[in-house]
């Protein structure tokens, strides 16, 4: 079975509830789920996920390296069944990367099987290893990843997962088979994740966690006949998201055996202060009897929200500040990262960044960012210290 027809089945199987509730219900009002789903009466959510981000990016003490730009950052277009305690369904297209997103169906065992077993889902998904990683890109403090999770998180793959949240824990784990809907990333990974939560109320968090995964990447052969032995490669960019220039990149590692990652991670809001951490590690085993390359990194954030408002926070991801007052939510923040790409024999280099950020909610579906990266860097014995200006305006809904 192909990849498309895999995730194809997965979502028909999903949505097939839907189209029958669709059928024997009438929609409700549609002004009442403004902007685009309608929620039928017996429960079941249909509707069309958007999410539009423009960027602007000013370099400067780059000594000429890097370009200033603005453009579409995001251009995501989906759309998605629910329903609560059931299934849900989703395919979401990034028409600016032209990449697939999630495409996925789920399923709530509680529906299946009468008692709450986890939710079991189907398709192409993010993996679990990393918080930050897992946090939805319309979510996070800060404009872009840190520099350990864009090196060092593997993104998505088509497989299986399952997940059981409980009031002080959680637990996710997966096996992957397909590599992405890109048509990259071929080969097989197991991965798991757990965290203690003792804490999780509104404004009232604290999560402690541990993840890890074995990939073992498979060799591909591309559309000229032409072989490509299975490999790696460990890069970022200084947290800009409109340059493809990496300060730091351990280059293609041929002939890998099996990467296996492992982070560490923690999380704590109380009213409307937080802070958050996470170290990340891969380790790429070689063939051939050569040394094994790792690559490791952290990064550290804390965010104030002046207008008294919390992070929001469910099932072991971030989520927005919902904004409470006339003119939003307003939050600031700043982040320490620092990733290592250095391992003799691969000089991959080391980079330490500081970006100072401010977020202003100004409803549920707007929301301006601005940040001032601050990057240091160091490969081979180049020294680039870049200074990075960044805004964005988005809507997503």
């Amino acid at each position: 079975m192909t990849r498309i027809s895999l995730l194809s089945s997965s979502l028909a199987l999903a949505l097939l509830p839907a189209a029958a509730f669709a059928a024997q219900t009438k929609p409700s009002d549609f002004s009442d789920n403004w902007p685009t789903h309608v929620v039928l009466e017996d429960g079941t959510d249909l509707g069309i996920a958007f999410k539009y981000q423009y960027d602007v990016n000013r370099f400067s003490h780059d000594d000429g390296r890097f370009d200033d730009a603005q453009t579409s950052r995001r251009k995501e277009l989906g759309i998605y069944a629910k329903k609560k305690n059931v299934y849900d369904a989703t395919a979401v297209f990034d028409f600016q990367a032209k990449t697939w997103l999630d495409v996925f169906a789920r399923v709530q065992t509680q529906a299946l099987l009468g008692r709450d077993a986890g939710a079991v889902r189907a398709g192409y998904s993010k993996t679990p290893v990393g918080f930050e990683g897992n946090t939805g890109t319309g979510s996070t403090t800060f404009m872009e990843t840190a520099l350990p999770t864009q090196a060092l998180y593997a993104g998505r793959r088509i497989g299986v997962d399952w997940a059981l949240v409980r009031p002080a824990w959680l637990v996710n784990a997966g096996y992957y088979w397909g590599g992405d809907l890109q048509g990259d990333s071929d080969g097989h990974m197991t991965a798991a994740r757990v965290a203690w939560t003792p804490r999780h109320a509104s404004g009232d968090v604290l999560h402690l966690g541990l993840s890890a995964s074995r990939e073992t990447p498979d060799g591909s052969t591309d559309g000229r006949g032409a072989y490509h032995a299975p490999g790696a490669r460990l890069r970022a960019r200084p947290e800009a998201g409109l340059t493809s220039i990496r300060l730091v990149d351990s280059g293609s590692l041929s002939l890998v055996d099996r990467i296996d990652r492992e982070g560490v991670e923690a999380l704590w809001i109380g009213g409307p202060w937080s802070l958050q951490g996470e170290y990340l590690q891969a380790r790429v085993s070689l063939a051939n009897g050569r040394p094994s390359y790792r690559g490791e990194g952290w990064y550290a954030l804390g965010s104030w929200v002046v207008t008294g408002e919390s992070r929001g926070y469910k099932a072991g991801n971030v989520g927005d500040v919902s904004p409470k007052g006339a003119w939003g939510a307003l939050e600031l923040a700043v982040r320490y990262s620092e990733l290592d790409l250095d391992d003799a024999p691969v000089l991959g280099g080391t980079e330490r960044n500081w970006t100072v950020g401010a977020n202003w909610y100004l409803s549920r579906y707007l929301k301006l960012q601005a940040n001032y990266v601050h990057a240091r860097s160091e490969r081979r014995g180049l020294a680039v210290d870049p200074n990075v200006v960044e805004v964005r305006a988005q809507i997503a809904f």
